[in-house]
């Protein structure tokens, strides 16, 4: 099967389990906030952004409180792939092609081998490899160096007032060491690891209902909400607020709105 589209409305949550695909997945956002996970890294998918998986690509997705659509191609559709996910930004266009491509599920081989089929996902596969160039920084690396890995677990459970010294001093290691390791396995500095994974946590605390801004801000490590305001623009190129409120935008910031009843589709293996 060349390609199709399987939608998701997750209520709660739900997690996938470890898996992979024989297609490229692309999966788009409407609402809420969904997690992708591999051996190297965790990424996350806010509404309204979609992350590229590649066919091959283990991994295993947490969704919660979500509606997102996913696209399938097969690799001979020549996508420049890539050998890892990678989340990006959705223009207006790719987002109402998303929309429209819900008329060829994944489950019904009659619908999606026709030639209009074929043509309208070889034109939405051509933009996936434009947006592919402007890759998000809502990822957080993994590392399987030991001194490393114990360094992103301590600071992970300690995000809200970790401190390099106490860091070093729970894994025992010096800064120096710290901070050449860290950059050599993970490609940032621990202190840009710090920043980017309180940003990716007060995103996944803003897309539910309840702590303000403030009480985000604060709970995530931040000294002000100016700061946290500035640093979460940098990463995520929006304001807390605005972020927060497309969150619970249903059916996208613009356009059309529903996705299109499609009828019973049938689950590409795995997901």
């Amino acid at each position: 099967m060349p390609a199709g589209t399987y939608p998701f409305d997750v209520g709660d949550q739900r997690v996938t389990g470890w898996h992979h695909h024989d297609l490229h997945q692309l999966e788009y956002c409407f609402e809420g906030v969904a997690q992708v996970e591999t051996a190297a890294a965790r990424y996350l998918l806010p509404p309204h952004q979609a992350v590229w998986i590649p066919a091959g690509v283990e991994h295993c997705t947490s969704l919660t409180r979500v509606r997102t659509m996913s696209v399938f191609f097969h690799p001979s559709f020549g996508i420049m792939a890539g050998d890892r996910p990678r989340v990006v930004p959705v223009a207006p266009i790719l987002r109402e092609m998303v929309l429209y491509a819900a008329r060829w599920p994944i489950g019904d081989p009659d619908r999606t081998a026709g030639p209009t089929a074929a043509a309208f996902f070889t034109a939405i596969g051509s933009l996936v490899e434009e947006s592919l160039q402007d890759e998000l920084a809502l990822v957080l690396p993994r590392s399987d160096h030991p001194l490393v890995s114990a360094a992103i677990d301590y600071t992970m459970a300690n995000l809200a007032d970790v401190t390099v010294e106490d860091l070093c001093r729970s894994i025992g290691t010096s800064t120096r060491t710290l901070r050449r390791l860290f950059r050599a396995e993970t490609g940032l500095t621990w202190q840009r690891y710090l920043l980017r994974a309180r940003i990716l946590r007060a995103m996944a605390a803003l897309a539910e209902p309840g702590p303000s801004v403030i009480a985000t801000a604060m709970a995530c490590g931040f000294g002000s909400v100016s700061g946290f305001v500035r640093a979460f623009r940098q990463i995520t190129g929006t304001t807390p607020l605005a972020y927060r409120k497309a969150c619970t935008l249903r059916g996208g910031d613009a356009g059309s709105g529903a996705l299109p009843d499609t009828g019973a589709v049938q689950r590409p293996a795995g997901r």
